[in-house]
């Protein structure tokens, strides 16, 4: 039987009230874990914990000290390992803010448009790589514990640092397209979520159609608008993800991890994961405790 959650992901919506920088925390568990998309640019840091963390079509891992910048409508979530035993007091350490605020920012302060090719960046999500735990967790309760002039003063010289960073990583090939209106988001992350909860079997572009209600020409013309990616490409990359932390947290052989993932063929598996990952399944093993 096929598994879907309750529900699509959801909709997050924003208190624009709240000011131009908003600022969260959250500990483990948390309601606010949960598979979502929202308006804004999310810029999120992992205190504590490791677990898995989805962005678009990306999987990976996390771990504390972890720093990730995704844009609009991007859909992700971070899940902590399960220990029904273990509460952390403080997981996330998260800003929102909206394109709207730096464009029309950039009309009085033009200055501001060296921010803008790390925001375009960002719609694919953006890890930046080699942070310092301590330094970082400053800067968030810093921008916390400011408010008014003083807040937006922290937040645009974290970000100038940000988009000067030299070592990051892009991490989804999905890209909501910008124009994509609700309806059609929520379709796209039906759809997602289905492939992420089913991807240890097949799937057909049949199936995922009818589960929106379309014909399969449609829904093939409709997710490549929509994300930039055919649908059989955004199936590949999510089965290769999933295999990359399978390869990197278990010993399980690589022709049973290739199955656990949704490929049918061990030959057509290392094939597709060498033209994504540009190695081989054994190779990305043994560089996996240096990658993570």
């Amino acid at each position: 039987m096929r598994k879907m959650n309750k529900g699509v992901p959801e909709i997050e919506l924003t208190d624009r009230s709240a000011g131009t920088v908003r600022y969260i925390e959250h500990g483990f568990p948390s309601d606010l874990i949960r598979w979502h998309v929202h308006e804004e640019y999310e810029l999120h840091f992992i205190v504590a914990t490791t677990g898995k963390v989805f962005i678009g079509d990306y999987v990976g891992l996390f771990g504390p000290g972890q720093l990730i910048l995704t844009g609009p409508r991007l859909p992700h979530n971070w899940i902590s390992k399960n220990d029904p035993e273990s509460e952390v007091e403080l997981r996330d350490m998260l800003l929102h803010f909206n394109h709207d605020t730096i464009e029309q920012g950039i009309k009085v302060i033009p200055e501001l448009s060296q921010l803008l090719p790390m925001l375009e960046r960002a719609r694919s999500g953006i890890e930046f790589i080699g942070v310092d735990l301590d330094e970082v967790r400053s800067r968030f309760a810093e921008i916390r514990d400011a408010t008014g002039l003083a807040r937006i003063v922290l937040f645009f010289d974290f970000m100038n640092e940000l988009a000067a960073w030299p070592n990051y990583r892009m991490l989804s090939t999905m890209q909501i397209n910008s124009k994509a209106n609700e309806t059609m988001q929520r379709k796209i992350n039906t759809v997602v979520e289905y492939v992420i909860n089913n991807i240890e079997s097949p799937i057909s572009l049949q199936e995922v159609a009818e589960l929106v209600g379309m014909t399969d020409s449609h829904f093939s013309r409709f997710f490549r608008k929509a994300t930039g990616n055919r649908f059989v490409e955004f199936l590949n990359r999510i089965r290769v993800s999933r295999a990359c932390c399978l390869l990197a947290e278990t010993d399980e052989q690589v022709a049973s991890i290739c199955f656990q993932v949704g490929f049918n063929n061990v030959a057509n598996f290392n094939r597709r994961f060498q033209e994504l990952k540009g190695l081989t399944p054994r190779e990305y093993r043994q560089q996996a405790t240096q990658r993570f």
